[in-house]
């Protein structure tokens, strides 16, 4: 198969793990674990290519992008460091909203630095590359940022994974303009492999399923990656909740009141590093309007969990451009994306994926 040519919008932890696994799944051909699929459509994990890279921090632009993904504030886990066809150079991309104020009462270690060098041409260094795929990775809240990116996609002809909650993929306005180009878009906020959102939502279709009534539900978690610190904004996460609590409340029969559940980033533990933990409560009435309660603690590596749905994510968009399809890819953007424009349940977007892949077109 030929290269799937990607370019990356922010090179920090969920990069890294991305990037360590094409180049950990490159070299494994049996007993692979953790991928939903090897090959979709004889397109494997070997034939992504990382040809542009945009970053604002001084401690990885102009750098080799397999020194990059190492570079400070990064904190994922290392579980492949040969990185193999990382000498492309990161760029320095224009900063518009990408750093919150309060970013810069922390340390270093921790933080974002912003580099003095000038911002490159996004647009041409897309058209150079050979880009084909755009992976907006920024941080929550980059509306600007991310609006920017999307329009260089438009100019360009270069598709667009969003996967942070800034509402591109899932608003009408935008993904009109994707459909009347012809070009691939997927969003908007990527789910995880196994987190907290897919988790929320498998057990309140569950309880809803079996006949329980939810009356009240939240979702707390805790990190300590620049995710974490940056959403310590709360400006910059009204589209974060909101991407969040419609994922729950689209499992739901009937939506809870506003005072009845509460689901988003709770606070920001350094010493987690890139580790994510989540609490989770349902309280709900079963047979004879008996109360009942659930509890639930999940503790996991955030950005693996991430490249998880991302790596199927590239390679369905990949597919979609080969056939000549164009705009919102429902079926993927239902299964690997927590605000899709229309919401399914995940066994259903499960088959519609798949069905994706033998031939059926998009609607």
């Amino acid at each position: 198969m030929s290269e799937i040519r990607i370019a990356i919008a922010g090179i920090g932890n969920c990069a890294s793990s991305l990037i360590q696994g094409l180049n950990y799944y490159s070299e494994k051909k049996e007993h692979v674990i953790g991928l939903m699929h090897y090959s979709i459509c004889g397109y494997e994990p070997k034939d992504i290519k990382v040809v542009a890279a945009f970053d604002i921090d001084k401690r990885k632009v102009g750098k080799p992008l397999k020194e990059a993904i190492f570079s400070p504030p990064n904190c994922t886990k290392v579980f492949y460091d040969r990185i193999k066809d990382g000498d492309v150079i990161v760029s320095m991309a224009p900063v518009l909203d990408g750093v919150s104020p309060h970013m810069k009462d922390y340390p270093e270690e921790r933080t974002f630095v912003v580099s003095d060098e000038a911002s490159c041409d996004v647009e041409r260094v897309l058209k150079e590359s050979g880009a084909e795929i755009l992976l907006n990775y920024l941080p929550v809240g980059s509306e600007k940022a991310t609006r920017f990116y999307a329009e260089c996609c438009l100019n360009t002809g270069v598709s667009f994974i969003n996967c942070i909650p800034v509402f591109i993929a899932s608003d009408n306005e935008w993904a009109n303009k994707f459909r009347e180009k012809n070009i691939p878009i997927i969003g908007d906020d990527v789910k995880s492999q196994i987190g907290a959102t897919i988790i929320h939502r498998t057990l309140a279709r569950l309880f809803t399923e079996r006949g329980v009534k939810i009356d009240r539900t939240y979702q707390l978690n805790t990190g300590g990656n620049t995710d974490f610190l940056n959403m310590l904004n709360r400006d910059r996460l009204i589209s974060k909740k909101i991407s969040k609590t419609e994922s729950v409340q689209s499992m739901l029969d009937v939506p809870l009141s506003p005072e009845n559940i509460h689901i988003g980033p709770s606070d920001y533990v350094p010493w987690q590093k890139d580790n994510k933990v989540c609490f989770m409560r349902i309280e709900g009435r079963i047979f004879g309007d008996v109360p009942m309660n659930l509890e639930l603690r999940l503790s996991v590596e955030d950005s693996p969990n991430s490249a998880g749905c991302i790596i199927d994510a590239i390679r369905c968009c990949r597919v979609a451009r080969d056939r000549g399809i164009g705009g919102v890819l429902e079926s993927i953007s239902a299964y690997t994306m927590k605000h899709p424009i229309k919401q399914i349940p995940d066994d259903i977007a499960k088959i519609m994926v798949e069905e994706f892949i033998k031939g059926k077109r998009e609607r």
